[in-house]
């Protein structure tokens, strides 16, 4: 039911409530009863046991515990107790993996959790003729409230009794100015929100006058309400990452059981022993399946998440990271996000000077004049605590305010020198605000407002300089106010327009803007640069958007700033033509975000949206990643975002992008190492059974390796410093497959030069000999084993290791120690003996050593060819 379209009394009837005693205690119980709690609805969320299965969907991990489980039957059925070792370690290192998994998202959510607050947290209402503070969470439609400056809005409410009220609605609306409000106006039944005068909105605040107004809808029932509602057509999508290594395990578990299908059939075929033969192939799984890559993956995220928690960025998934290190759009509102929502001075001109002047600390005499006398004509206060600014009352005269107290004038020291006798405040019919001071021993009028309204009542004065200067002014998206004065004998009892505002003396013009973040104009260039596409869409207007774009360098020339009723125009296709020439879009609606977003995505761009508003809430949602503000966000912008930036500080972002862009590079340097070594197991087993009817390795030895040797370095690995260069090389495309750039290709080849190691070390340790196949099955474990350490290193960088510094990464190098002396554990101490290994002759050692450091040769000479660098 629309409630802005009726009269007060209509109201106070339709929702049976009384204006003086507001609603009696029965009934508010009643109301709660049925219209439930005053906040909005949240997702339920997932058990810890729900979130521990969702770990096991993995297409690696299934294979695993198959290849587990079916090897603990085949036991059991044989009664080889033995052999428990092997499953047992296969089973341990799933589990392992999958509380990790829990545990991270569990830390992601509890700091979510921390940074979420109440948007309405208390209401003063009036029940059973008391007024009183209550919690927010339990008013109800026919409610009375009382609303003054500084107030949050609990609900939305009809206005019933108002002076001087403005309502702060940048977060529903996208207008950095507080919309007046008016309990007498009459609103057209089809006005939209911003025209809703005589209406609050939850979620906003009061920014000056008071008010009495009666809820009218509570909960998700409130136009923020209704917004957070078409976030449930908005499906949680997966992201790149976790596209491709979903992908990647289905095409490692085909290969890994066509692998073993071939091994069974040859082990059949030399009439090996059913138990014995299926360990080889459960080996063969091992090797081909890195078991410890999302395990792996999700610790690289974590680390990344933890770096950029310093760096004032919250992620609230882990895959979110490698996401926004792949957007090549960023659709940002402006209000909070790239300005400051604060109204700052910037211009002023006095009359009868050259030009206008910019403000800053040392004015003109003429200038600190206009400003002085502007503040006095001011109901608004900015308050200095150490050191920061706190803006009190409306925006607009909070900016004369400060500019003049950036000259050396306090309002509190002007108003004891020249205290006001009277005023006339500001009405929006009038558009002017008058008061009347004690200046000098005279009595001074001075009137504050827009020129339009103030130019015919002024008699003195270059009136047509002025106005010239107002569209000058306007154009660059200034927010234009003047002042004027005169002097009187008598103070009116009663002071009216008339009395007061004619006959007056033009004395010069301000003009003030939402200004910039300082930090915002460099990010947007770095944006550039990193080939990445900064998009402003706003609800403001389209001139103030298009100012602020140009000045921030997102609009630039051959881009287009469009309104919401010209995008409502375009069809589908139509938007898909244009959209990559539109830089701003203004005066949008929510429905408008998600149709830029989606737009965008159709281009097979990864798209960014960030945003503090309600409004911005279903494009977060819809986007490909969404950053909401912490500090001026509100729920439901926080709960549709992948990642909060507690600082609400747009220069944040890339910062986040740049931590993004160097976690995906590192994931794909484990995903290479991983791949690369786990191929040259695979090529190892599967070479020495087709040629000899031998596994150079146990399914348990494999297991050790990958745990010890992969696990632990490649952990490390994805700590690598993010190179300095990764911000000057564009995007990746969404489609673009985690081996491009020619990793695939270096992955494959690397698996072959393990595997040839690994079968010249067998040889060289057996001989075709069968008494000496523990000998060359040690052998092989050595060689591969350290080898894989030492290909750590290899894959830091593109680079030279030597360039870069071969011990520059302390994390890897405490990792290839501990790696080292976990293979040395099994090799020179008594607990090889469970792993089937045995001591080997001074010279075979040797032998190992000089095949353990042929990858460095092999990679550093590659390198220095230009046979792998970045494409």
């Amino acid at each position: 039911m629309l409630f802005h379209d009726q009269s007060r009394e209509d109201v106070l009837k339709a929702l049976s409530t009384d204006r003086q005693k507001g609603l009696d205690t029965g009934e508010v119980a009643r109301r709660q009863e049925q219209y439930g709690a005053n906040r909005l609805r949240e997702k339920k969320r997932k058990s810890t046991l729900g979130r521990f299965l969702d770990q096991f969907k993995d297409v690696m991990i299934l294979i695993l515990i198959a290849a587990a489980i079916v090897s603990f039957v085949i036991i059991c059925v044989e009664q080889n107790w033995g052999e428990l070792f092997e499953p047992a370690l296969i089973l341990f290192i799933v589990i392992l993996n999958a509380a990790m998994g829990v545990y991270q998202e569990g830390k992601a959510e509890k700091a979510l959790d921390a940074l979420k607050n109440m948007s309405a947290p208390h209401a003063r209402v009036i029940r059973n003729g008391v007024e009183t503070v209550i919690d927010a969470a339990f008013l109800v439609p026919g409610d009375i409230i009382r609303l003054e400056a500084g107030d949050f809005v609990p609900a939305d409410a009809r206005l019933l009794q108002s002076a001087g009220l403005k309502s702060e609605e940048s977060a529903l609306t996208g207008e950095s100015v507080p919309a007046e409000k008016d309990a007498e106006a009459e609103v057209d039944t089809k006005a939209p929100l911003g025209d809703r005068h005589n209406m609050v909105f939850s979620g906003c605040s009061i920014t000056y006058g008071t008010a009495l107004a009666v809820v009218t809808a509570t909960g998700m029932d409130t136009e923020m309400g209704k917004i957070a509602n078409l976030l449930d057509n908005e499906e949680d999508s997966q992201t790149p990452l976790q596209q491709k290594l979903a992908q990647l395990g289905k095409y490692l578990g085909i290969v890994a059981l066509a692998a073993c299908a071939v091994i069974f059939v040859v082990g059949v075929i030399n009439e090996i022993p059913p138990l014995e033969i299926f360990m080889t192939a459960v080996s063969l799984a091992v090797s081909a399946i890195p078991e410890g890559l999302p395990a792996i993956v999700t610790i690289v995220l974590s680390i990344g998440v933890q770096r950029m928690v310093k760096r004032n960025a919250l992620i609230r998934r882990l895959p979110a990271v490698e996401t926004l290190g792949s957007a090549s759009i960023i659709c940002s509102d402006k209000t909070g996000t790239l300005t400051q929502n604060r109204m700052t001075l910037v211009k002023a001109y006095a009359d009868g000077a050259k030009a206008p002047e910019s403000i800053g600390t040392e004015n003109s005499e003429e200038i600190r004049k206009l400003l002085n006398w502007a503040t006095l004509c001011c109901d608004g206060s900015v308050v200095i605590e150490n050191g920061e600014e706190k803006h009190i009352g409306d925006p607009t005269e909070t900016a004369i305010v400060l500019a003049a107290h950036k000259n050396g004038f306090s309002k509190e020291m002007l108003n004891e020198q020249f205290p006001r006798l009277s005023e006339l405040p500001f009405d929006s019919d009038r558009k002017l605000m008058s008061t009347v001071n004690r200046i000098d021993g005279k009595n001074v009028v001075i009137v504050k407002g827009a020129f339009d309204m103030m130019a015919p009542r002024c008699v003195k004065g270059d009136l047509k300089r002025a106005e010239a200067l107002v569209e000058q002014m306007s154009e660059n998206a200034l927010r234009v106010l003047a002042v004027a004065y005169k002097e009187i004998d008598q103070i009116p009892e009663i002071p009216t327009s008339e009395a007061l505002e004619n006959g007056l003396i033009f004395l010069g013009l301000v003009g003030m803007i939402d200004p910039p973040r300082p930090e915002a104009k460099e990010a947007v260039a770095v944006c550039r640069r990193a080939g990445i596409k900064p998009i402003m869409i706003t609800g403001d207007h389209v001139v103030t958007a298009s100012a602020i774009a140009r000045e921030l360098g997102i609009l630039t020339e051959g881009d287009r700033a469009i309104t919401g009723a010209e995008l409502d125009a375009m069809t589908d296709s139509e938007l898909d033509a244009q959209v990559e020439g539109i830089a701003v879009y203004a005066r949008v609606s929510p429905e408008n975000k998600i149709r830029i977003v989606m737009a965008w995505q159709r281009k097979g761009q990864v798209v960014s949206m960030t945003g503090d508003g309600v409004n911005d809430a279903p494009a977060l949602k819809a986007a490909d990643i969404g950053c909401a503000m912490g500090i001026t966000g509100t729920d439901v912008a926080k709960g549709a975002s992948d990642m909060t930036l507690t600082d609400d500080n747009f220069a944040t972002i890339v910062e986040a992008v740049r931590e993004g862009r160097g976690i995906y590079a590192n994931i794909k340097k484990v995903v290479g190492f991983l791949l690369g070594t786990n191929i040259g197991e695979v090529i190892t087993v599967f070479l020495s059974m087709i040629l000899w009817a031998k596994t150079p390795l146990l399914s348990m030895q494999l297991l050790w390796i990958n745990l010890v040797t992969d696990s632990l370095p490649a952990i490390a690995l994805g700590m690598e410093a993010v190179e300095a260069d990764v911000m000057d090389r564009k995007p990746k495309p969404k489609n673009e497959g985690i081996f491009a750039g020619g990793l695939g290709i270096r992955v494959v080849l690397q698996g072959m030069m393990f595997a040839a190691l690994t079968l010249i070390a067998f040889w060289i340790g057996w001989g075709g000999n069968d008494a000496n196949l523990a000998q060359g099955q040690t052998m092989a474990f050595m060689v591969l084993a350290l080898s894989q350490v030492v290909q750590s290193f290899n894959m830091r960088s593109e680079h030279s290791l030597f360039k870069i510094g071969v011990f520059s990464n302390h994390t890897l190098n405490w990792a290839a120690l501990v790696s080292t002396v976990l293979v040395a554990l099994v090799l020179f101490t008594p607990v090889g003996i469970a792993f089937g290994l045995v001591m080997l002759p001074w010279q075979m050692y040797l032998v190992a050593l000089g095949l353990i450091l042929v990858p460095l040769l092999v990679m550093e000479i590659s390198k220095l060819m230009g046979f792998i660098r970045h494409r």
